[in-house]
C-alpha cells in the first residue's frame, strides 16, 4: 500500500505530496518534495532514511524533486530520473539557449530573457541535480518492484505515472479543480525548435484515460473520484481559454499580447513565461483542433464535449 505524504511549499501550488510504499521488501518514495527545510525535517519525520533505497520523480519541477539532490547525498538511495530531465541536466547551457532563442522569436526582448536566464541558473526554479542518478526507462527495477511506468508529457516533456497495482502515482498531470500550464520549452530530443505540449498532451489521454480503475495520487489536491472528470475538467478549461484566445490565434508577438491581455503593468517575471506557455499551448489547438478530437474520440469522451468543441470550432 502506497501512503502520501504532505509537505507546505512557499509557491503557489500550495501543499505538495510525496508517496512513499515497500515493494519487494524495499523502502521507495516517488518524489520528495521542495528544497526547503521544513521539507527535509518532514521527511527525516515520517520516512526512516537509513531504510530509503530508491527515489523514483514524477517529474523534475522544483516542488516534487528539490530534495532529491540531498537524499542521494545523505541516504546512498539511488534517484531515478525521467529521460527528458537527464537531457536537461546534460545539455543544461544548450537547452536554456535554445529556449531563449524561442522566446525571441516570439518578441520577448533580450533584457526581459537574460533576467529570466539569471533566475533559472540562480536555483529558484530548478534545484541542483543529484550528483549519482539513473534514467528511469532506461532501469529494470521498476519492472522488478511490480512498477508500471506510463509516460504521459504535456504538463512537461519528462512527466511520467507510476502504476502499482490498483494505485497510480500521478505527479502534476491529473490534478483536481487545477488548471496547469503546460511549460514552454525546445524539443529535448531534437533540440530544434519549441517543444508541442499540445500534441504531447492530445497523446498522453489514453494513457491518462488507462487508470479509470487506479486510485489516483496527486501531487496535489487530496484526492481524484474519478479520473474522467478529473481529465475533463482540464479539457473544459482547455476549450474555455482558447475561446478566448480564438481572435488572437495568429498572433506571433506573445510578448505583446501578454501586454495587451494583462495590462501595461510587468507580470512578475516567472508568470510572464507561464502565460507564454500557456497562450501557444491554445494557439496550437485553434491550429489543428482535429487532433484534440480525434484522441477524445479514441478515449471515448468525445460524445461528452461534443457540445463545447463545436461550438469553438
Amino acid at each position: 500500500m502506497i501512503k502520501q505524504h504532505t509537505i507546505a511549499t512557499p509557491y503557489l501550488v500550495g501543499d505538495v505530496h510525496f508517496y512513499s510504499a515497500r515493494l519487494a521488501g524495499e523502502l521507495v518514495l516517488f518524489d520528495c518534495g521542495p528544497p526547503t527545510e521544513t521539507a527535509w525535517e518532514l521527511i527525516k519525520a515520517e520516512i526512516d532514511l537509513s531504510d530509503l533505497r530508491h527515489v523514483f520523480m514524477t517529474h523534475c519541477h522544483i516542488d516534487h524533486w528539490g530534495n532529491a539532490a540531498r537524499l542521494g547525498k545523505e541516504t546512498g538511495a539511488t534517484i531515478y530520473l525521467p529521460q527528458r530531465d537527464v537531457d536537461k541536466m546534460v545539455h543544461h547551457d544548450r537547452r536554456l539557449e535554445g529556449m531563449m532563442k524561442v522566446l525571441l522569436g516570439y518578441g520577448f526582448s533580450r533584457e526581459y530573457l537574460t533576467e529570466l536566464r539569471d533566475e533559472i541558473d540562480n536555483d529558484s526554479v530548478f534545484p541542483p541535480y543529484p550528483e549519482t542518478y539513473e534514467v528511469i526507462e532506461n532501469s529494470p527495477l521498476p519492472k522488478q518492484l511490480g512498477i508500471e511506468i506510463l509516460p504521459c508529457p504535456g504538463h512537461s516533456q519528462s512527466d511520467l505515472v507510476y502504476r502499482v497495482g490498483e494505485q497510480a502515482v500521478t505527479g502534476d498531470v491529473l490534478l483536481r479543480g487545477i488548471f496547469q500550464s503546460p511549460l514552454l520549452d525546445i524539443d529535448l530530443q531534437t533540440f530544434d525548435g519549441r517543444f508541442h505540449n499540445y500534441r504531447a498532451y492530445c497523446n498522453s489521454l489514453e494513457n491518462l484515460i488507462s487508470l479509470r480503475d487506479c486510485q489516483i495520487l496527486p501531487g496535489h489536491r487530496y484526492s481524484i473520484e474519478s479520473v474522467d472528470e478529473t481529465v475533463l475538467f482540464y479539457l473544459r478549461k482547455m476549450l474555455d481559454r482558447a475561446s478566448k484566445l480564438k481572435p488572437y490565434a495568429s498572433e506571433s508577438n506573445i510578448a505583446e499580447l501578454i501586454k495587451s491581455l494583462f495590462g501595461e503593468q510587468p507580470l512578475p517575471l516567472f508568470h510572464t513565461y507561464l502565460k507564454a506557455s500557456e497562450i501557444l499551448f491554445m494557439q496550437d489547438l485553434l491550429a489543428d483542433p482535429d487532433l484534440l478530437k480525434q484522441a477524445l474520440i479514441k478515449t471515448n469522451l468525445f460524445n461528452v464535449l461534443a457540445a463545447d468543441f463545436n461550438k469553438l470550432f
